[in-house]
């Protein structure tokens, strides 16, 4: 039979309150996780949003008709995902939705901040070294040749969510790290004048080395997300080489397929 939760019982003013769940107890599915689903999809909705209070464990207990074991486990499994946070003396409290980003050419900047994820930027390092093989084949330079490399870390809402590692010709744009941690490297590029038309990328998966599970604040061997990227103007030339890593539990790519006739 499916129930409800009870908003009737309890004082504390709670995100929950606007919203229904629907437990079904004889379905085989148990009901935390039908709870953490149910939740997590109004997290990625917008439905809740970041800052959004959900209650304290008696609360939600009560008005769900759960046991606080039941609603600890559900909120658990939320809070591993990075969706949740518990804090002392609040309750439990939205902390962001994760991010699922297109597959287009586009800069994660733009797409965090059009997502309302809040983004900013640590500029790690900002050089000109010799190009290596293969960026200077990604590139079409010389082997040797000099070139740009910028590596940040990409944050919403002050947690690390990407690792990016860009090489660029020297001679397309004036890199000024204050810029760089202030707005997105391809609106940089725009500002400039550099159109971008096209490129190439890979996705995959890996495991985190513990340099970058230290960067990105998740544990060693946590799951990554991978790009490599080489974009190209609309003269041709290519104008940029990334290899990215993204946190798995924050960090999504969204395909959309199409049927051949």
């Amino acid at each position: 039979m499916a129930t409800t939760g009870d908003r009737g019982r309890g004082a504390t003013v709670s995100a929950l309150d606007a919203l229904d769940f629907v437990l079904d107890r004889s379905s085989p599915v148990p009901l935390y996780h039908q709870f953490a689903q149910q939740l997590e999809a109004a997290i990625e909705r917008g439905t809740l949003t970041p800052g959004n209070l959900l209650g304290n464990e008696v609360d939600l207990s009560a008005r769900l008709g759960l046991s606080r074991p039941t609603v600890r486990q559900a909120i658990q499994s939320l809070v591993d995902k990075g969706l949740l946070v518990r804090r002392r003396g609040v309750g439990t409290q939205v902390v962001h939705s994760r991010v699922k980003r297109p597959l287009e050419l586009s800069s994660l900047y733009d797409d965090l901040e059009t997502a309302g994820q809040a983004p900013t930027t640590r500029v790690l390092r900002n050089e000109s070294v010799p190009a290596g093989a293969d960026v200077a084949a990604a590139l079409g330079l010389p082997e040797g040749a000099e070139v740009a490399v910028l590596e940040r870390l990409r944050f919403t809402h002050g947690r690390p969510v990407a690792f990016l590692c860009n090489f660029l010709p020297t001679d397309l744009l004036e890199l000024d790290t204050a810029r760089l941690e202030s707005t997105g490297l391809y609106r940089m590029m725009r500002a400039a004048g550099v159109t971008l038309h096209s490129a190439r990328q890979t996705v995959g998966a890996r495991t985190a080395t513990p340099e970058e599970a230290a960067r990105l604040d998740e544990q060693e061997g946590a799951a990554l997300l991978t790009m490599c990227r080489t974009a190209y103007a609309d003269t041709g030339r290519p104008v940029e080489y990334g290899t990215h890593v993204y946190r798995a539990s924050r960090y999504a790519f969204d395909f959309r397929l199409l049927v051949r006739p």
